[in-house]
């Protein structure tokens, strides 16, 4: 028997609801009879984030996304992040699953020395979802870190940080073949060990990648959002050997979920 022939659209609707966006998608294709059912507002909203609205609004094209249908809101959402914040923070949705990923712009980091010209300048970089980025001029004492409440990510999530970066392609100093200590931690708990890595892709082509933005990325470590409301995750990039530094552009850091597959 066809079930999608005798059950009404609500209860279709909430069949699919209880699925995935993929699997939606899916049956949207296949199915010709559960099409409606699987493109509804009732289904999409699903699976966006329950404080999505709230979300939204921060962004300064809330007007434009608070009058799409769920479906489109979402597809839009995994596909152009959104500044909130006061534009020092962009959010968006895991593809797959409908998770929650932002990123710290540099402007929303504590560095160290950021706020003296002599050694870091602020200004805009093409491709930057960011309306400032920070240049390293030089230093001797390289330190940051990105701070963001467990409240605002998906619960129950494996997360993994990810430092997002240049390296100037003439003038970059002090990275080659040198390693910066990478760390991420929950409530002053760290996560994971410590990792050291070279900036440099060349060094490390196994650890720095290069993004479908034309930016870089390195893994700062990962943890498991299982805090609730109560928990604070600290990303922190350091390196205090000593010897100068210079040519690094910081974009921001990402948190993103980890082993989300279609």
């Amino acid at each position: 028997m066809d079930f999608t022939r005798i059950l009404p659209e609500e209860c279709l609707s909430l069949i699919v609801s209880l699925t995935s966006p993929a699997d939606a998608c899916r049956s949207a294709m296949v199915c010709p009879a559960l099409r409606s059912a699987a493109d509804s507002d009732a289904v999409w909203e699903k699976f966006l984030p329950c404080d999505y609205k709230s979300i939204i609004l921060e962004s300064s094209s809330s007007a434009t996304l608070v009058s799409m249908g769920k479906k489109e809101l979402y597809f839009s959402l995994f596909s152009h992040p959104i500044l909130i914040q006061n534009e020092t923070m962009s959010f968006q949705l895991e593809k797959w699953s409908g998770k929650k990923c932002y990123m710290l712009g540099a402007r929303e980091l504590t560095i160290i020395w950021g706020d003296t010209p002599s050694y870091w300048t602020w200004t805009s970089q093409p491709h930057s979802r960011f309306p400032e980025v920070a240049k390293l001029r030089f230093v001797w004492w390289l330190e940051m870190k990105g701070t963001v409440e467990t409240r605002i990510l998906s619960p129950n999530t494996k997360y993994a940080a990810y430092l997002v970066f240049k390296l100037k392609s003439s003038g970059a100093t002090g990275f080659k073949d040198r390693h910066v200590e990478l760390n991420v931690s929950v409530n002053r708990i760290a996560s994971s060990g410590a990792r050291r890595v070279s900036l440099d892709n060349e060094d490390e082509p196994r650890h720095v990648r290069e993004r479908g933005d034309g930016w870089m990325e390195v893994e700062m470590g990962e943890f498991l959002n299982e805090y609730g409301d109560d928990g604070t995750v600290d990303c922190i990039l350091k390196e205090i050997e000593g010897y100068l530094k210079r040519g690094l552009i910081i974009e921001g850091i990402e948190l993103r979920p980890k082993d989300i597959g279609s």
